[in-house]
């Protein structure tokens, strides 16, 4: 096992694909993004807008019925496609999936999505697997049966401390090494990568070890994860390495945070973070 790398921009610039300048719409990723509740409907929302900042081609946005209208009012940039209940329920899997584009590249799912059958949730992965679509998975989509259907499957799972425990049975210690080790042994056990959250993250697919150090407060706000979720996917659309896109997603959030923190102070949105990411992409963009 190799001893973990802190990230720079040296070595995200290389897990970021080129674009061919002939491409078309479409080339350059379509993801999916699957989230929100009556409660929770911003959520969804800032993970699509953060897929498509990052340079997707189309992001649909999957939420329940009753938060169709605000989505939609939010941007016209977004594709919704509505959850016919109010909750992911099979019934409602079982017509989303019928209704999706059969060309997606990825999808993240679970920021601030309300689950009334476990058993929804495990159909909607393995649905998705099926067609080799990759996976992000955050927030209530982080449930212990769910594991033994992403083994090797190019998935990424981005829990804080607290979500970790309830995937895996563990809570994160304090200190960094022995986080580091829990990561890398529960990545390779489960055949995923890990993407902990905290001041510093950390990303592991057991045998590659990455660190994103942040120190930005102001990153405590929330909807924070949610636009890192959207990041994961809008990159895991364009690179199949699902440890590279995972690590670049949680250095471009970072950066982009520490940019936003400098020009606002502790003032942030998550909005301010999804505005903030073009610049902080751009010098990675690769024309060829």
């Amino acid at each position: 096992m190799l001893e973990p790398q802190l990230l720079s921009s040296s070595i995200v610039e290389n897990f970021i694909p080129a674009r061919k300048s002939t491409s078309r719409k479409g080339n350059n990723g379509i993801v999916l993004v699957i989230g929100g509740s009556y409660i929770y409907h911003g959520a969804p929302i800032l993970s699509s807008l953060a897929a498509l900042r990052c340079g997707t081609d189309l992001v649909y946005t999957s939420v329940p019925k009753i938060n169709v209208t605000p989505t939609r009012a939010i941007s016209p940039n977004l594709i919704v496609i509505p959850l016919v209940d109010q909750k992911l329920t099979l019934g409602a899997v079982k017509k989303l999936v019928g209704a999706l584009p059969r060309n997606l590249h990825s999808a993240t799912i679970g920021m601030g999505l309300a689950i009334q059958e476990k058993n929804s949730l495990l159909h909607l992965v393995e649905s998705l697997l099926n067609r080799d679509v990759r996976l992000s998975l955050d927030a209530s989509a982080l449930i212990p049966e769910v594991l033994p259907l992403l083994a090797n499957k190019n998935v990424v799972v981005t829990p804080h401390a607290g979500e970790f425990k309830r995937l895996f049975g563990y809570v994160p210690s304090d200190s960094k090494n022995e986080r580091i080790q829990l990561v890398e042994k529960h990545a390779l056990d489960n055949g995923v990568t890990i993407l902990l959250k905290g001041p510093t993250d950390i990303i592991s697919n057991g045998n590659t070890t990455y660190l994103c150090q942040k120190n930005t407060p102001a990153m405590t706000v929330g909807g924070t994860g949610d636009v890192l979720s959207g990041l994961v996917a809008g990159l895991l659309s364009n690179n199949r390495n699902s440890l590279e896109s995972a690590a670049a997603a949680a250095f471009i959030c970072g950066l982009t945070g520490k940019q936003v923190q400098e020009k606002l102070g502790l003032h942030m949105t998550s909005m301010d973070l999804i505005d903030a990411i073009p610049s902080i992409m751009k010098p990675f963009d690769k024309i060829i």
